[in-house]
């Protein structure tokens, strides 16, 4: 493993998938946040508490789920475009890493482990919120919304990262914080490990395999193997 002692994670697989928003940086209120003003800016009305339960779910999605809006009609490309210039903007400079997110990039770039992101945001997000964790050395091997049909909660982008990694689905782990990750690797016969730092508590988070405060906690788990074998 590059030096790095061997642990009961590392052996059980050969490839970590990794959500970023609300796993890795605390993005998700900011996502909420910048949809609202979005919404607002084209004379619709959604607050960023009605919009906060649908982050982790693809924009497409959210447009229609929230407002009825299809993703390809000229109102909705106008939305989407109208967010992530202001989520850029006004809100990317302003989020920080989850507690222990620059650690745990740090020993999974040190790793054996294949890492690829597999991420319902777009890919022109994706180098800038990797930034904010240091997790910049990921930023070449990502899926995002722009390599599937279908976003999150379906299945695809966590195929398409499976794919990538070249690990059969048993060797694989997804790591994400809602309950879109889970369902979507689920659907794709990967086990989860889920987090609470995205803010949804643990009833929401059922058929995860484990469930941690955060990236800080994980790793804790991973170095000491009595922890993480007895958590699973």
């Amino acid at each position: 493993m590059d030096g790095l002692p061997e642990t009961p994670f590392a052996r059980r697989y050969d490839a970590v998938l990794l959500d970023i928003d609300g796993t890795l940086v605390d993005s998700n209120a900011a996502h909420a946040a910048a949809w609202s003003d979005a919404f607002a800016a084209h004379g619709r009305h959604h607050s960023p508490q009605q919009i906060r339960p649908l982050i982790g779910k693809g924009g497409d999605k959210v447009l229609q789920e929230l407002a009825s809006l299809d993703s390809e009609s000229g109102e909705g490309k106008a939305i989407s475009e109208a967010r992530a210039r202001i989520f850029q903007e006004r809100y990317l400079p302003t989020i920080t890493p989850t507690p222990g997110a620059r650690q745990f990039v740090e020993w999974l770039i040190d790793s054996r482990l294949t890492v690829v992101v597999a991420t319902s945001a777009k890919a022109d997000e994706v180098k800038g919120l990797l930034a904010v964790c240091g997790g910049q050395a990921l930023a070449g091997n990502a899926t995002t919304s722009d390599d599937a049909e279908r976003s999150k909660p379906d299945p695809d982008i966590v195929v398409a990262a499976l794919k990538k990694s070249g690990a059969p689905a048993g060797r694989a782990i997804m790591i994400g914080d809602t309950p879109y990750d889970i369902e979507a690797a689920t659907r794709a016969g990967v086990a989860t490990i889920a987090l609470r730092c995205g803010g949804w508590d643990d009833a929401r988070l059922q058929g995860a395999v484990a469930i941690y405060d955060d990236p800080r906690e994980l790793l804790e788990r991973i170095r000491t193997p009595r922890l993480y074998s007895d958590s699973l």
